[in-house]
């Protein structure tokens, strides 16, 4: 079977993140569950080019998948948003080489972390409420400091299967955006 990326883009608010758990819903499993389903109950699997927690949502994920040869991209796209929920949509499709994997063949990945100083209820979901008076350019001169090759094992979980906590940060900064909403953007090699 051809392999493909997938593009996508999710809201994780009410799963438990992107990989498959044993009693808890994941993104990685209803999608592999309409997948099968639009394959005549054929087990079909996919890898994500990473993962997130409970509650992230995904603007731009990649995952790969083999499935049988899809004629037509676009009605096939429409048939999976149709069967999906819309909490996650598929935005493109495109065949790729069997050697190249959604998670090992991306170089870097961008996260981005909102704070709102106004209490909005759309923003509830997507940025966490902080009152306090914040000091930007404190905060980027604090995330300079993560810029470069460093270990991050006292920020990570121990007894996994992860071989180095060693990562690349190549950007860290806070930005303003309207109303006093901030993000921070960080982009790393994992």
């Amino acid at each position: 079977m051809p392999k493909y990326f997938i593009e996508l883009s999710y809201d994780g608010l009410n799963y438990h993140g992107w990989q498959r758990q044993p009693k808890e819903i994941s993104i990685q499993e209803v999608i592999e569950e309409c997948l099968t389903k639009l394959h005549s109950n054929k087990k079909i699997e996919v890898v994500g080019c990473g993962r997130t927690d409970s509650g992230v949502h995904a603007n731009h994920f990649i995952l790969h998948t083999y499935i049988p040869e899809v004629k037509n991209t676009s009605e096939f796209i429409f048939k999976l948003n149709c069967m999906l929920p819309d909490t996650i949509a598929i935005s493109n499709m495109y065949p790729v080489k069997d050697e190249v994997h959604a998670r090992f063949n991306a170089t870097y990945r961008t996260y981005r972390y909102f704070i709102n100083q106004q209490k909005d209820p759309f923003k509830r979901g997507n940025s966490w409420y902080l009152q306090n008076k914040l000091d930007i350019d404190k905060m980027n001169h604090a995330a300079k400091l993560l810029i470069g090759e460093q270990d991050f094992t006292s920020f990570s979980k121990i007894n996994t299967d992860v071989k180095t906590n060693i990562c690349k940060v190549k950007t860290a900064k806070w930005n303003r955006l309207e109303n006093d909403s901030f993000y921070f953007e960080i982009i790393a090699n994992r």
